[in-house]
């Protein structure tokens, strides 16, 4: 067994149908800030005591939350009125909305330039809607929206290509957008499974880690896309943490609710262990090694530790 309970611990109930969704932790203060979109908020977590603290209220349809350890900076995507909030973590009430002119979704951040990525998902009625949204965070302005040729789903940045990644639904690849000409896809990588979903990458080895709708885990070499090995999941997934100290891949997977284990050394699954139904988003402490795994059903929080 790779993960071992903790605990458990609760969230404020649903105010209306849904859930949570991403989640990201602030290593120096040692809280994690997650979606909880059946809210309309961003539940703030407490992992040094792994209990709830309390609420960032009205960000509508918040669908992605992005820490920024350099900056100090909290991101979150509000997909329902198509803005990007930002605040600090010691200022929670001056976040400051920007509109992006979407429904942004994943979220990725160039700390060096102060520039945030938000991949919008578009409304499928209204061909060419689905954009990505380049905001200068200094300026809390949007300073480009970039058509992308389907349905967005997670994106990151590469801090040493000085690439954005984007997941793309359909057609299945990802988008590489250049941070020093963040006016344009500069290439796409093509996906040769339905439905990229969660992407992680591994800065040392140079992998990114695609989990996708099909099933599989992808996984490519980060600076040509070249597809370099796969392996089948529990099901359909969403979110994907890599732990670097282990080597260890950790992917969310709503139904039948587990998260799925990685040893990504030789990418061989070594652990599925049941979390509940709808538990599609997890967090990762990186710090401690810990996994937080969200549950809709129940409106809490599960503890593990990667002991491995």
């Amino acid at each position: 067994m790779a993960l071992k309970y903790l605990g458990t611990f609760d969230l404020p109930a649903h105010v209306k149908p849904g859930g949570f969704d991403h989640a990201a932790i602030h290593l120096r203060s040692q809280r994690m800030y997650v979606a909880h979109t059946a809210n309309d908020a961003v539940d703030v977590i407490d992992c040094a005591n792994d209990r709830y603290l309390h609420s960032v209220p009205n960000l509508a349809g918040v669908a992605g939350v992005l820490v920024s350890d350099d900056r100090s900076l909290i991101f979150t995507s509000n997909r329902a009125e198509g803005t990007v909030g930002i605040f600090e973590p010691d200022d929670e009430g001056g976040l400051v909305r920007v509109d992006v002119r979407g429904r942004p979704n994943g979220l990725a951040y160039d700390s060096g330039r102060n520039l945030l990525l938000a991949a919008n998902v578009g409304d499928p009625s209204v061909p060419g809607s689905v954009t990505v949204s380049m905001v200068d965070v200094a300026r809390r302005m949007m300073v480009a929206s970039i058509p992308v040729p389907g349905r967005t789903r997670w994106a990151l940045f590469d801090r040493r290509a000085e690439v954005f990644y984007v997941n793309i639904t359909e057609p299945p690849q990802i988008v590489v957008i250049a941070a020093y000409d963040p006016s344009r896809v500069a290439g796409a990588w093509q996906i040769p499974v339905l439905g990229p979903h969660g992407l992680d990458l591994d800065t040392e080895k140079r992998r990114l880690f695609c989990a996708c709708d099909g099933k599989k885990l992808i996984v490519l070499d980060a600076d040509s896309g070249k597809g370099l090995n796969e392996a089948d999941l529990s099901g359909v997934p969403d979110v994907v943490f890599f732990n670097p100290v282990l080597n260890h891949l950790y992917i969310a997977i709503g139904d039948p609710g587990v998260i799925d284990v990685f040893d990504t050394r030789v990418l061989k699954r070594i652990e599925t262990l049941p979390t509940g139904p709808g538990a599609h988003t997890i967090g990762f402490d990186g710090k401690r090694n810990r996994i937080y795994a969200f549950l809709p059903r129940t409106h809490c929080a599960t503890v593990y530790v990667d002991e491995t």
